[in-house]
């Protein structure tokens, strides 16, 4: 096996405990005008256009249906487009070795899809142990993560998923997704499975390591409220096509009627006294 590395070309990213400098402006993922549909059937994604840049957090939001899932699987070429290009570091991902490029890239999944026969660590160490990685490394990456998503080593590496919350298993997720600094993170729906208390902890954890790791991030998401708290920039969606894309506070003034209809479903503040 190679020695553990991200995919060949990729940008490394700083360790934990310390702030990563922007060491390109180019995007590390973006879709040149893309289109997706399966065999004889209508298109999924159509004219998407779009780029993350280092750092940067880019959130997608539409209803259920809308492609949003399709545009992360386009990434780590478990789909390939059927017009335009999707690039990773400047690379069509058709150029790309399948499992090279999906082992540089995080993926955090709505449930965490851990492993219920393996403890909280082996999770966390799957991909390092596939990569190779000694013993003493994999260990000293584990432990470091679990700290840095807030949980103790010496109380939760021992522990199977089935003994863990709902927010400590998402939290497991994510430590494992960032188990070999890959500079791209893959977010769906990565928090809609939780309750609402537990989904806005988890949501400040994952901001709180965005500033700290400055991974580059793609998040899809039904929630505009989670888009608007977690993504640098917002893009919506509806039937496949991107309608718009800016900072939250100008998609928050939108006054598209398809935006302003994913707006208007979100709850009023809670005013006290109200």
């Amino acid at each position: 096996m190679p020695d553990a590395l991200p995919c060949p070309g990729m940008l490394p990213l700083a360790r934990p405990g310390s702030v990563a400098p922007h060491l390109m402006t180019d995007p590390l993922v973006s879709f040149q005008d893309v289109e997706f549909s399966h065999s004889g059937s209508a298109p999924i994604v159509v004219g998407l256009t779009v780029a993350c840049t280092a750092g940067e957090t880019v959130a997608i939001v539409g209803r259920s249906g809308a492609g949003k899932s399709t545009l992360l699987k386009l990434v780590n070429r478990l789909l390939l487009p059927t017009r335009g290009r999707v690039t990773v570091q400047g690379r069509d991902t058709r150029e790309w070795d399948p499992i090279r490029l999906r082992r540089g890239i995080g993926y955090v999944l709505q449930e965490a899809g851990l492993f219920p026969h393996m403890t909280v660590e082996d999770n966390v160490a799957v991909l390092p142990v596939l990569e190779d990685w000694d013993k003493a490394r994999t260990r000293e990456r584990t432990h470091e993560l679990l700290e840095l998503v807030g949980l103790a080593p010496g109380i939760f590496a021992t522990r199977r998923p089935a003994e863990l919350s709902g927010g400590q298993r998402q939290r497991v997720g994510l430590a494992r997704a960032l188990a070999v600094d890959p500079p791209i993170l893959l977010m769906d729906e990565p928090f809609g499975a939780l309750d609402p208390i537990t989904r806005a902890d988890v949501r400040r954890e994952f901001a709180r390591l965005k500033q700290q790791l400055r991974t580059t991030a793609l998040l899809v998401t039904h929630d505009i409220a989670e888009a608007f708290a977690l993504g640098d920039r917002v893009g919506v969606m509806e039937e496949g096509r991107l309608i718009a894309l800016d900072v939250p506070a100008r998609i928050a003034r939108s006054e598209d009627p398809r935006v302003r209809a994913l707006l208007d479903s979100v709850p009023p503040p809670m005013v006290p006294g109200s």
